[in-house]
């Protein structure tokens, strides 16, 4: 592992800034918020905003790489997202705020797609597992760390949305001065909603709530806590659990993904998500309570991106992956634009206390359509699944093509073995959090 990483670590060294960066302004929106009077509603608004131009740079940057190069889009973007950071205490009214996280989000799922185009192009057949779970890694231990910077700042205050700013600025050096030209970005042409849910119902179905957990939890939990009166270094702790959980559950739903029924996996996963945000709502807002909760919840919702991804691989040819990885991003990305709005809506008119209620409703909406599914087809023998692979739900389509290759390469393979298991070292990138 120490020699793959040899190769790519200026890389990673630049996704960690970035996400320290990214990580710290997605908190900072809803405790500044909550300084300057906005409502739930008003920031829901402002959350899906950031989404809503992650879709749209997911599909537009790579046009703009075939145009002008990698460099030149990644240099662009990362200073436009630097400008927006230092604006966000300059502009303080809610129409703003949109615009600029409307900004912000598109430019972040350009420097996505392109840190992981030149992930991809470092990494070779046998690597391409461990760099990508080494990716992952970096990312969420920088939405992690994020949260402990929060702490030596005021809020009220531009230093935070400054030092957040420098982070992002800085984090270009590494990847700029190491990374080398790759080939224009090739992206295939997303699969229309339709043929994916005819696919693949569940993983379709699933991705589509999922994307609403996901933004509703990174986008308006630090305005729960906001409204319930936590402290800052309180919701940056909430924050960091949920997130932390995730690091701690990967592995094992990882490994019990490639020896079971991945729909009873899913279904059990979401079971335990249900469960938690129950907790977190009856327990009143208990700061213990409310910590398991996050760790639970939050733990969960990663790795059933993960499963929802091999789980529609399963269902497709290798050939349709591809297309299949840009239809699955479009629809994580519209339950994400809409999710924040349903639990913004639902904390203006029911108390901050429904962002437990809509999140432990979703959950329990996958669970339910995962328990229905497996009643309509027969289960894939586990044999003759794609491989795992713990993929972040912040991942761009070039990641999940990639991921999509690697995971249909090491089932191959491990189909192929005489014996019926992996040749020698395949396998062992399969989870991010393996410590590997």
């Amino acid at each position: 592992m120490i020699k793959v990483l040899s190769g790519v670590w200026p890389l990673l060294l630049g996704i960690v800034l970035i996400m320290l960066g990214n990580g710290m302004h997605f908190t900072l929106i809803g405790l500044r918020g909550g300084i300057e009077g906005f409502s739930a509603a008003e920031l829901a608004i402002v959350t899906s905003g950031y989404f809503l131009g992650f879709l749209s740079g997911a599909r537009y940057t790579p046009v703009m790489i075939r145009q002008v190069g990698h460099v030149r889009v990644f240099a662009a973007l990362g200073s436009f997202m630097s400008a927006g950071l230092i604006a966000f205490p300059l502009l303080t009214e809610p129409w703003a705020w949109t615009i600029l996280r409307i900004l912000i989000g598109f430019c972040m799922s350009g420097i996505y797609v392109a840190a992981e185009s030149w992930l991809n192009n470092a990494a070779t057949n046998d690597t391409r597992g461990k760099v990508l779970s080494a990716y992952m890694i970096a990312q969420t231990l920088g939405i992690i760390g994020a949260q402990g910077l929060l702490t030596l700042g005021d809020a009220a205050t531009s230093v935070l949305f400054i030092g957040a700013s420098i982070l992002v600025s800085i984090s270009f050096g590494p990847i700029l001065l190491s990374a080398t030209p790759v080939p224009a970005t090739e992206v295939a042409r997303a699969m229309s909603m339709r043929r994916l849910f005819t696919a693949a119902p569940l993983g379709t179905v699933g991705i589509f709530l999922l994307g609403s957990v996901y933004a509703t939890q990174s986008g308006m939990g630090a305005v729960f806590g906001s409204q319930i009166g936590l402290t800052a270094a309180q919701i940056a702790l909430f924050i960091a659990m949920l997130f932390a959980g995730a690091l701690v559950f990967q592995y094992p739903i990882g490994w019990l993904s490639d020896r079971m029924d991945r729909r009873k996996l899913i279904f059990g996963a979401a079971v335990l998500g249900a469960i938690s945000c129950a907790l977190g709502w009856v327990t009143g807002g208990g700061l213990v309570f409310l910590m398991i909760s996050a760790f639970f919840a939050g733990g969960v919702t990663t790795p059933l991106y993960a499963l929802f991804l091999a789980y529609t691989n399963d269902s497709l040819r290798p050939e349709d992956m591809p297309a299949a990885s840009g239809g699955l991003v479009f629809t994580f990305g519209l339950g994400a634009i809409l999710g924040p709005l349903a639990t913004g809506w639902a904390m203006q008119g029911l108390g901050p206390f429904a962002f437990w209620l809509v999140l432990g409703a979703t959950f329990a909406a996958i669970a339910l359509y995962a328990l229905y599914r497996m009643t309509q087809r027969a289960s894939t023998p586990s044999e003759e699944t794609e491989s795992y692979l713990g993929v972040l739900p912040t991942a761009s389509p070039v990641a999940l093509e990639a991921a999509a290759a690697w995971s249909a390469e090491q089932a191959e393979t491990e189909h192929d073995a005489p014996d019926g298991s992996a040749s020698p070292g395949a396998g062992t990138e399969q989870h991010p959090v393996a410590g590997r």
